[in-house]
């Protein structure tokens, strides 16, 4: 792999000019364009990818790798929305397959965390029809009375907008309501693709690319960061991904209010796409490299392990990603049902700050708005710093 602008700059008798343009560009810190990306799809090998990416990962971040103590809440799999790429969701006319909390089970798993030192609490589901924003507003509140210092990430865009038309209240009010209710961040699910003739067969009712990134931008404009997501592998092409991500540049150039990028792999198990392949894993580790390369606005990319494996978050963290989400703690069904390489997601700790460490990365644990809790950086020649047994527990 190469490493160094000189490397790069030395690689002309191999290189295509339009990539030795591109690698000048990255090393000068100046802006690709969507020509450019879709060329890096097209034309670049995983190598060169893997350098420029590496570059602009350690530009930012050097080699920490940040992670955080979470765990999630699934209200409920019960859908209005039939996305074709899904395998979590039930109808609402057969919501017996499926799950629906009410406030007290809900409670019952943040209580499950009391003498343990999460951070956040991740919250999404499917859009249930009888589950409005007056409920979730109350979950809030009673969750934020609890646990005042625990940092609420919820609700997906798509969620969201329905919540909100049912409320008969615009974005900016139904926010305003969630975050006076203890509302903290937003994740970044829902966005798939944003083109709209792909968005049209892979998930036609669902909210559009226009009201996604409506719904961030408010919420930016009131205060609190957001996700951002892309699902890749399935029907898009290369000039559909970079599409998206150029949407996401330009919408945080304006705001600054993208905490972080996940590219997540569409995987194929008890879905209307099943006869879909997946995509590789040399094609994951791409697609991570190219998103680093070319959101050169945003300050981080994580790779979900749960649904992508150990091992290729370990590859990932060469390809630009710095971040590999947190402990889980196998609260979390939405990927696992969908055939995710990890069926059932919890790290301890201590397992989490070791699978970075073998990655000859600086494990960096962090809050959802990523300040620093621990830095478990290791002094040359010593081992690991491990964390304390009051700092630590096991989720196995």
């Amino acid at each position: 792999m190469l490493n160094t602008i000189s490397e790069i700059a030395g690689s002309s008798k191999i290189l295509p000019s339009e990539l030795k343009a591109i690698a000048e560009k990255v090393f000068r810190k100046e802006r690709i364009s969507k020509s450019e990306g879709i060329a890096l799809f097209e034309t670049a090998d995983l190598g060169f990818l893997g350098s420029l990416a590496n570059f602009v990962r350690e530009h930012k971040n050097g080699s920490k790798t940040f992670f955080n103590r979470n765990f999630h809440i699934e209200p409920t799999n019960v859908c209005v929305f039939t996305c074709n790429f899904c395998s979590y969701s039930r109808l609402y006319k057969h919501r017996e397959e499926g799950w629906e909390l009410d406030a007290g089970k809900m409670m019952e798993i943040v209580r499950s965390f009391d003498k343990k030192p999460v951070t956040e609490v991740h919250i999404v589901g499917g859009v249930h029809p009888k589950l409005n924003l007056d409920f979730f507003a109350g979950v809030l509140k009673q969750i934020k009375s609890h646990r005042p210092s625990l940092h609420i990430k919820a609700f997906t865009a798509v969620e969201l907008d329905y919540m909100f038309r049912k409320a008969g209240l615009t974005a900016e009010e139904g926010l305003k309501v969630l975050i006076d209710s203890g509302l903290g961040s937003l994740p970044g699910g829902g966005a798939e693709i944003f083109d709209e003739e792909v968005r049209n067969k892979i998930c036609a009712d669902k909210c559009s690319s226009e009201t996604w990134l409506g719904i961030h931008e408010a919420a930016h404009r009131l205060g609190i960061h957001s996700n951002a997501t892309m699902l890749y592998g399935h029907i898009e092409t290369f000039a559909n991904r970079i599409d998206h991500l150029d949407r996401l540049r330009r919408l945080q150039d304006e705001t600054h209010g993208f905490n972080t990028f996940i590219p997540l792999k569409f995987r194929n198990k008890d879905n209307d796409m099943s006869h879909i392949p997946e995509s590789s894993v040399t094609e994951d580790l791409r697609n991570y490299a190219i998103s680093r390369i070319y959101l050169d606005n945003f300050n981080h990319i994580k790779a979900y392990w749960p649904m992508i494996g150990r091992s290729t978050a370990q590859l990932s963290q060469a390809f630009g990603v710095d971040d590999l989400d947190g402990t889980i703690d196998d609260t979390t069904k939405i990927y696992s049902m969908a055939g995710a390489e990890e069926q059932n997601p919890a790290l301890s700790t201590d397992e989490l700050v070791t699978l970075i460490l073998q990655s000859h990365r600086i494990p960096v644990e962090r809050d959802t708005l990523y300040n620093v809790i621990r830095n478990y950086a290791v002094t040359e020649n010593s081992l690991p710093v491990n964390p304390s047994a009051k700092d630590s527990f096991s989720v196995n």
